[in-house]
């Protein structure tokens, strides 16, 4: 089980996103709706399946990341696997939906 999300950045992301299923979520500490989304993230942290990871980019401290990804809202949630972004939302999402974007990116 994964009990922690990762923090990403600069020096990491590409490594982290390269192999397996990686839910990333584009944030920011000033963000109200980020913080909602990171608590539905820590709820799920304990709960996804080997083979998933979930991070977390602020991207105050690495916008570099986010303009390579068009992220121009926040809270951005991209679903990656195997290095290849799959899946996209704009937006608080709850936990039953990115749980089963998280299944269908393993199966698919």
């Amino acid at each position: 089980m994964n009990a922690t999300i990762i923090e990403l950045n600069n020096s990491n992301f590409a490594a982290q996103i390269t192999e397996g299923v990686t839910l990333v979520d584009f944030w920011a500490p000033w963000c109200g709706p980020c913080k909602l989304q990171g608590t539905i993230l820590d709820d799920m942290a304990g709960q996804v399946e080997q083979g998933v990871t979930i991070a977390k980019v602020n991207v105050d401290s690495d916008p570099e990341i986010a303009a390579q990804f068009s992220v121009q809202s926040i809270p951005t949630i991209v679903i990656f696997k195997n290095g290849q972004a799959v899946q996209r939302f704009v937006g608080v999402q709850n936990q039953e939906t990115l749980t089963a974007a998280l299944s269908a990116a393993q199966s698919g």
